[in-house]
């Protein structure tokens, strides 16, 4: 559970980042939201029992390491 928790604080932190040094610029809070939203749902679902047993299954991690690559890039991109 640890890399989830490690990869949701990245995701929440670098949406918040975001935020915060495009301030000004148009639809920089769907932009933030979209950084945002995945790592609150992973943080919050590696918090939870009955959600761990989900997350520790494979098509979970692959699934979760796809989206959380991908929303960097588009972090990293924006």
């Amino acid at each position: 559970m640890t890399n989830y928790r490690w990869g949701g604080y990245l995701l929440v932190a670098m949406g918040l980042l975001n935020l915060r040094y495009q301030t000004g610029q148009a639809g920089v809070i769907t932009h933030s939201l979209i950084i945002l939203t995945p790592g609150l749902i992973i943080l919050i679902m590696s918090f939870i029992p009955a959600t761990v047993k989900i997350l520790n299954t494979k098509a979970a991690k692959n699934i979760s390491l796809v989206v959380g690559i991908a929303t960097i890039i588009y972090a990293a991109l924006n």
